[in-house]
């Protein structure tokens, strides 16, 4: 039997069903046909056409319901639209809703609205009590910044906040982000990343395991194995900040900043890099490492500094400055290195260890090929000294400037220019010890066979002599201002942060 009432018609049922307060039931506002068929709709009210139902501020319109009273439960489909109090509107083909447990299900074309969002997936789980919408059949947000979408997602509507898993992507006009697990806030455009997520920029590609990025600013803050890369560097950390506005990147902790143009690397434990000033800065524990196939050069400083374009870098290093290549070491308190003329120049009180040789001077500076990269020449300023340790004594080379060249990255000869003097404990071929000589001469030209003297040449006058090693005086065995500082040479590279 169906009973028919064509006109509108408000069912408000005022006993309450097993202690449910009557604000708690779903109410009829208005149908065009409502009627009860129990044969094929079995304890249900049949709403036909323009369909209105309330519940708890919620409004609720189809075109076509059955409506559960004893269960207070609903079945919705055909146009249904849900409106939340002029905060949220749904929209979807199908919708069951559970006025007990204010959750409901939606499926077919379900679009959510807010002030702040619109989410559309398949299926959607809402639960109106927590204001909790939740998907697993991939959805997507968009908001007036970005485009997120993801297989199994839950929006938190009272925190304006998405947990999205699983395929995670997030694209604005300045960036694509994607991941497997994150949070993002609508209000503020902060997206917090857990597990291996990527972000894309126009000017570099962004790599954490954990992390927060700013999507409004364009600010990424990286915790975990994290890595940011340019066309030509990488910067990696235990924890980096980004700013891609201002190209402008800060890393604590194990930081490594790798110029794969340039062949440089440079590490330590606090750094910052200003990509539109061509800058970097390391304040802790800083290291530059120039990578040779063979044998790179690791530099070490109290602060150490690379500005410049590309081919033309200029490095400066500040305060117990040490360096170490397997055949070239030194120590200085400040160094300069011009990439573009190949230049390393060395300043306060500096000593380099070539081989066999110790070199000081009050300036020392190294001539590379820019090419090659190889050392190519040298040039000692004032107070030069060369010195070289024999088994029963050093011999020396002394003088106002020094010019030396390298051969195979060794001392293959060298001048003396002004002042000039030489202590020399000479050896036959099979290293007996035949003479020692002293000499001034104010220019001299030495070669060198395997960092030994090999031939020595008085471009003037000499004043001196040769003596027999039995007759050589104690007070010649060493020069003016002779200093012996083996104890200071680094002899790994590790012993470059040992500071005397």
């Amino acid at each position: 039997m169906k009973l028919r009432i064509p006109f509108k018609i408000i069912f408000i049922f005022c006993f309450p069903l097993l202690g449910k307060a009557q604000s708690d039931k779903i109410k009829i506002v208005h149908s065009d046909q409502t009627y009860a068929d129990q044969k094929q709709y079995p304890g249900a009210t049949v709403l036909n056409g323009a369909v209105e139902v309330e519940h708890q501020g919620a409004i609720l319109t189809c075109k076509r319901a059955l409506f559960y009273r004893a269960e207070n439960r609903l079945y919705a489909y055909g146009d249904v639209l849900v409106n939340q109090a002029d905060t949220l509107t749904q929209n979807s083909d199908h919708l069951q809703y559970d006025g007990d447990s204010q959750k409901a299900l939606s499926w077919g074309k379900v679009i959510v609205k807010d002030k702040d969002i619109t989410l559309t997936t398949d299926t959607l789980h809402f639960n109106r009590a927590t204001q909790v919408l939740s998907y697993d059949c991939f959805g997507t947000i968009v908001n007036k910044e970005n485009t997120m979408t993801s297989q199994v997602g839950e929006y938190f509507a009272n925190d304006k906040k998405l947990t999205a898993r699983q395929n995670v992507t997030v694209v604005n006009p300045d960036m694509t982000l994607k991941t497997g697990h994150m949070d993002y806030y609508t209000e503020s455009g902060k997206t917090y990343l857990y597990g291996p997520s990527t972000i894309v920029n126009k000017d570099s590609d962004l790599y954490t395991e954990r992390g927060i990025y700013d999507t409004r600013l364009s600010l990424g803050y990286l915790l975990k194995n994290s890595i940011i890369y340019h066309q030509d560097s990488e910067i990696q950390g235990d924890s980096l900040y980004y700013n891609q506005l201002t190209d402008f990147a800060s890393g604590t902790g194990n930081l490594v900043i790798t110029d794969t143009v340039n062949k440089i690397i440079v590490k330590g434990d606090y750094g910052e890099v200003y990509r539109q000033k061509d800058s970097i800065i390391i304040t802790k524990r800083p290291i530059a490492i120039s990578v040779s196939e063979k044998d790179s050069m690791y530099i070490h400083g109290d602060t150490l500094s690379i500005t410049g374009v590309e081919k033309n870098k200029l490095m400066k290093v500040y305060h117990h400055v040490k360096i170490y290549k397997s055949d070239l070491s030194g120590k200085c308190d400040s160094l300069v290195t011009h990439q573009g003329k190949g230049i390393t120049e060395l300043f306060t009180n500096p000593v380099l260890w070539s081989e066999n040789n110790q070199i000081t001077g009050d300036s020392i500076r190294l001539i590379s090929d820019k090419e090659t990269n190889k050392l190519d020449s040298l040039k000692i300023l004032k107070h030069a000294l060369i010195v070289q340790k024999d088994s029963v004594g050093y011999n020396q080379i002394q003088g106002k400037n020094m010019f030396g060249k390298f051969e195979n990255q060794k001392l293959s000869s060298l001048l003396v220019k002004g002042n000039g003097a030489v202590v020399n404990y000479a050896r036959d071929e099979k290293g007996a010890l035949n003479a020692i000589m002293n000499i001034e001469c104010s220019n001299i030209q030495f070669t060198f066979e395997e960092s030994k003297i090999k031939e020595i040449l008085f471009l003037k006058k000499p004043d001196g002599k040769t003596y027999p090693p039995t007759q050589f005086p104690e007070d010649k065995k060493l020069l003016k201002g002779f200093l012996w500082r083996q104890s200071e040479r680094p002899l790994t590279k590790e012993d470059i942060f040992i500071h005397d």
